[in-house]
Parts: structure tokens; sequence; C-alpha cells
């Protein structure tokens, strides 16, 4: 059902990028304070997840690997630009699929900014090669690295669930490799589970004790606990108002804080995206330099609501 709209007209929910169904202005948030890039490094995985919110899996190249020598010439623009981000953040797909991965994280590294890699810590981070990069990069630029491992959930029947039968262990003994190796580590999990959130991070408490893994189990920067992005879910549109309204300020909201750099499928050059989060809405997508991403965003997708003004959620560390 459409709602009447201004001057007659009539909009559905997240239809018009700057008026929502009611007429009413839309909320909008600036690039204030860039804190972090990120940078999708392909949607290949090792694994299907039954609810991966990019549709990672073995076959899905939508977003194809980007190189080392395209992270750099984004790392050029960002000091160019002056934006002052303190942290490189990867994510994909599985990172440690792109065979650059490493050589991207050394080139951040060794300008000065703190890199975050995304991983499930399965094979493809346990191959010989990745594992002696890693541990390369540990030695020369210690806490400035670090992996942040996917854990859906504390216990392995829920977390197989989701990533498939035996992936709780085989992510541990990727767990178990980094706390050996000194590799800081922190985890992201899920809150789709029916428990409260000290439930939820009492039962990580008890499994990092176990494991003797150094991660703060009530910290939301070592452990990060994500609602399911579900878009079929009826959330409220967000308008000017709101922030007064809900006692927040566009400045909360990841996209004042941080770009995500992708590469399409024959595409020639790599786009700046908005969100981390919808890497398939062409209305996200801002043009092919931090220059063009410089704009404001207009929160027009339930993900901006559900995820990051009402969930409060943010990706970085």
């Amino acid at each position: 059902m459409r709602d009447q709209g201004v001057g007659g007209e009539e909009f559905r929910k997240f239809e018009h990028p700057q008026i929502t169904a009611q007429g009413e202005a839309r909320a909008s948030v600036g690039l204030t304070d860039p804190q972090t890039l990120w940078f999708n490094t392909g949607t290949l995985c090792n694994i299907t997840c039954a609810n991966c919110y990019i549709e990672s899996s073995p076959k899905n190249d939508r977003l194809v690997y980007i190189t080392a020598d395209e992270v750099s010439d984004y790392l050029d623009q960002l000091e160019a630009r002056h934006w002052g981000v303190r942290e490189i953040g990867f994510t994909g797909g599985e990172p440690f699929m792109n065979a650059q991965m490493i050589e991207m994280a050394r080139r951040c590294l060794a300008r000065g900014y703190e890199v975050l890699i995304l991983t499930n810590a399965m094979r493809p981070m346990m191959r010989k090669t990745v594992r002696a990069g890693l541990q390369a990069l540990a030695e020369e630029y210690g806490a400035r690295l670090t992996l942040r491992v996917s854990v859906d959930h504390w216990s392995a029947d829920k977390h197989d669930l989701e990533r498939g039968p035996g992936t709780f262990e085989k992510t541990l003994q990727g767990m178990r490799w980094l706390r050996d190796a000194g590799i800081r580590m922190a985890v992201a999990g899920r809150t789709v589970w029916g428990e409260t959130e000290p439930e939820a991070r009492g039962g990580y408490a008890a499994l990092y004790a176990r494991e003797g893994f150094a991660i703060d189990a009530r910290s939301p920067a070592e452990t990060v606990l994500f609602p399911e992005m579900d878009v079929t879910v009826e959330v409220p549109e967000i308008t000017t108002a709101c922030w007064g309204i809900l006692g927040k300020s566009p400045e909360d909201v990841m996209c004042a804080s941080s770009r995500m750099v992708v590469k399409r499928r024959g595409a020639a050059r790599p786009a700046v995206l908005a969100c981390t989060l919808l890497p398939y809405t062409p209305e996200f997508e801002l043009g092919e330099t931090l220059a063009e991403a410089e704009g404001d965003v207009f929160l027009n997708h339930p993900h901006c609501a559900k995820f990051c003004v009402l969930g409060g959620a943010s990706c970085s560390a």
C-alpha cells in the first residue's frame, strides 16, 4: 500500500530517496568523522552460511578480488583528501581467499593504519603461506593487526546451524593457532538465538576462558553482537525529527565515519559505497573516488533504520 506523499504524490516506504511514505523529510548522514575505510576483498567464500547478508559462497563472485595496487591507490587518496582515517578494514566473502590479502594488509600497516580483517578462521586462513604472512605481520606490527573471527554462537550446535556441521571446531582450531601465534583477536556473533545480551556475553566469556583466548566478552568492540538483517521485518523510516525523538545524532551512524570500496564483476575500476551492509543497492554507490564519496547519505533502506539507527550497530573495532 502507498501512503500520501508530498504534493499529492504517493510513495511506498523506502521508495523516494529524500521523502518518507508519510511525506516527511528523510534523515541523512554526512561523512563528518571518517575513521574506517573498508575494502571488500571479494564475495567468494569457502562456505555457504544460512543467512549471509552479502550472499557469499564458493560460487558468488559478484564482487571480485580487489588487488593490492587498487588498495594502495585508495590509501593515496586518503592522504590527499586528509580524511583522518585510523583503521583499514577488510571483509568478504572470506578475505583469505584473496591471494593478495597479506600484501594488502602489509601496505596498510606500513602506512601507519590499524588493520582489521574479518575471517571465519578456517582453511583459507590456515594455509601455510597465509599463516607465515600473518606471523610476519604480527611480529612487525603487533596489536595494530586484529582478526575478527565469526563465531555465530558460543555453542557448537547453534554456530553449526548457521555455518554447517563441524565448522565450530574448525574455527576454534584457527583461533587456537592465532592465540598461540600471539595475533590479536576479536569475535563477531549474532543475537538471533532468543537469549539476553548478558546471557550471550556470559556464554562467550566461558568459551574464551576455556580456550585461553584474550578476548573481552563484555566489550562491544571485542565481542560484537549483530542482529539479523532481515529486510522483510517491518521497520519505521527515519525522518529528520527522529534524531531528537531518539536522542541520537547523525554522527552516531556508521556512514558518518566509514566507507567501503568494492570491485564489481566486469567493472574496470572499484567503486566506493556508503555502507558495508548494502553492497548490491545501487543508490548507495557514491562513485569511483573518495572525493565523490564525501556527500551526504540519505537513510533510504530498512537496514539504516533497524541495524544502524535503532540497533546502534557499528562495524568498526
